[in-house]
């Protein structure tokens, strides 16, 4: 049977460890969106070699799934004789796919915007970066915020596969809870209303951040 108590006393445990899962979720959302405007603007570069090298990096991180960049990434750096915590190895594996998956929802957000804009600016002597983050980024986050708020609760989401390199966050403790309970129901459902809480914020703060911008386009 279904153990209420057990359920109860756990929510706190995961309540505190979701503060890790925000942690992760929010650094590699960060630094994840600063290598994504890096490779949309070197997407739509006139160099053909900043297009290859963007292209090929986009290509690999989006085709090879999460878990296996995890573990990629967890073991390269003892190889090259770097120790680093698994915190840093699940932030540097995040925010490198995440870097991908953004760079293509900007570039997008980037080709929708009017050629004649950047026409101007190169008429008003703006530099390449001045323009890319004065003029492109700021409607380019107008025009695809639906799909980066899609893509930041998804991070979330994915945020639980850290787990299998020992860092303790929801989905870790629900595991750990479950061993040591004996009620990996109890651990598992309780480890999804945190997530369904986490993620219902999202997506409220992201309706809101939507009306916002449509007011102020």
């Amino acid at each position: 049977m279904f153990d209420f108590h057990v359920a109860l006393e756990s929510i706190p445990l995961l309540l505190s460890a979701a503060k890790m899962t925000l942690f992760v979720s929010a650094v590699g959302l960060v630094v994840g969106f600063v290598i994504a405007v890096i490779v949309a603007a070197a997407s739509m570069s006139p160099s053909l070699l900043l297009r290859r090298i963007t292209s090929w990096y986009v290509f690999v991180f989006r085709g090879i799934p999460l878990l296996v960049q995890l573990m990629v990434v967890f073991y390269f750096f003892p190889v090259i004789g770097i120790n680093v915590p698994p915190l840093v190895a699940a932030v540097v594996a995040i925010s490198l796919c995440e870097g991908a998956y953004i760079g293509e929802i900007l570039r997008g957000g980037f080709m929708g915007i009017p050629k004649g804009q950047l026409e101007a600016t190169q008429l008003l002597g703006m530099s390449r970066v001045t323009t890319v983050v004065r003029i492109q980024v700021p409607q380019a986050l107008r025009l695809t915020m639906p799909a980066l708020i899609n893509e930041m609760i998804m991070l979330v989401k994915a945020s639980s596969l850290i787990s299998i390199v020992g860092v303790t966050e929801l989905t870790r403790m629900a595991q750990n809870i479950a061993a040591s309970t004996f009620s990996p129901m109890e651990a598992y459902l309780g480890a999804a209303f945190v997530y369904f809480l986490i993620n219902g914020v999202l997506s409220v703060i992201g309706y809101w951040a939507e009306r916002h911008y449509g007011r102020t386009a």
